[in-house]
């Protein structure tokens, strides 16, 4: 690109998108990339403070930025992912399905450690929904050598920064343990509040078992549920260290592998994860999940409806932002809990 005069631009081509800001009412690109300068156009460019513009002269082994930030959205995007239209030199990339959004953080460092550059995206295992915008492209000048593209191609290697896990139609069989609630002495209020947040995914819950505290009892429950054809099952009441609370025994008694009993986030921290026969997951629920806005089982939830398999070492990694702040007015997963692990 070259550097000329408003005044003398007339017949040259804008190598840029320019950018008119009206306080309090837009900022939009007046003119775009490739606008052909015309006489009428010189006062309007005058007035937004352009004395001086860049006009296109290509060169070989340089790129201009729409062209660079094609190239950053390839690195980023997979599938059940789109591109924004080119603007201003940037491309945002959108999900259009709901589901679970991973992102390669190493990948990522690495592209936006070479500078001149920049992909922005949201925390990796954030729970997104359709149309949702998860990253941005750019370059930092309006022009970058070819070969600094193509050494972002070589971090990236094969596969996409960026991956989003469609949520699946779960099936889900709920285990109310407690002698009280067996009894008829207290309500179950957890039920409710779980179809509530399985709904938020599409699921469905295609049956029910109140049980008393009682370890065998439980375990077979849990297997007929699954034999009725469900592919999670959730546990709820006696999670606890009380003598009577026989729930974990319960669960590892199905033959489930054990993922964690206990996980270092509040609310939550008597969560525990198995999972039957290799992908289906047992899950025992604290009672804080009960009454609290926000807990670990919103944060693992989205993972568990998209298959994607937590272990012990991501439940440990929760640690760091897992202590809700039970804010007045809950934003969650805009805020801090769960996020980036």
């Amino acid at each position: 690109m070259k550097l000329i005069k408003t005044t003398e631009a007339e017949g040259h081509v804008l190598c840029h998108d320019l950018t008119r800001i009206v306080k309090g009412e837009s900022k939009d690109a007046a003119f775009r990339k490739g606008h052909v300068v015309t006489k009428a156009d010189i006062p309007v460019l005058l007035s937004m403070g352009k004395e001086n513009l860049y006009v296109w002269e290509k060169i070989p082994g340089m790129l201009h930025e729409n062209e660079a930030a094609e190239i950053l959205y390839a690195l980023c995007a997979g599938e059940y992912m789109r591109a924004t239209p080119v603007k201003e030199g940037k491309i945002e990339v959108v999900a259009t399905v709901d589901g679970l959004l991973q992102v390669d953080v190493e990948k990522l460092r690495s592209i936006n450690s070479l500078g001149q550059m920049m992909i922005a995206t949201r925390h990796t295992n954030t729970p997104v929904k359709k149309a949702d915008h998860l990253a941005g492209t750019r370059i930092i000048p309006l022009v970058i050598q070819q070969k600094k593209m193509q050494q972002a191609q070589q971090l990236a290697g094969q596969g996409s920064i960026l991956t989003l896990h469609p949520y699946k139609a779960k099936k889900v069989g709920i285990v109310t343990t407690g002698t009280e609630v067996y009894n008829g002495l207290i309500k179950d209020t957890f039920t409710p509040v779980l179809k509530q947040k399985l709904a938020e995914y599409g699921a469905e819950v295609i049956g029910q078992q109140i049980l008393p505290d009682d370890n065998t009892v439980v375990t077979a429950a849990i297997l007929a549920l699954i034999e009725k054809g469900a592919n999670m099952v959730l546990c709820t009441g006696g999670m606890s260290v009380d003598p009577d609370d026989k729930t974990p025994l319960a669960i590892k008694n199905t033959g489930a592998r054990v993922v964690s009993y206990g996980a270092p986030v509040l609310p939550g921290a008597m969560f525990m994860l198995a999972y039957y026969k290799g992908n289906l997951p047992v899950v025992g629920l604290p009672g804080c999940v009960m009454y609290a806005k926000r807990t670990i089982f919103d944060i693992v939830l989205p993972r568990l409806m998209a298959d994607v398999p937590v272990s012990s070492e991501d439940l440990a990694a929760l640690g760091h932002g897992g202590l809700c702040l039970n804010c007045d007015t809950c934003i969650y997963p805009a805020c801090a809990f769960g996020a980036g692990v």
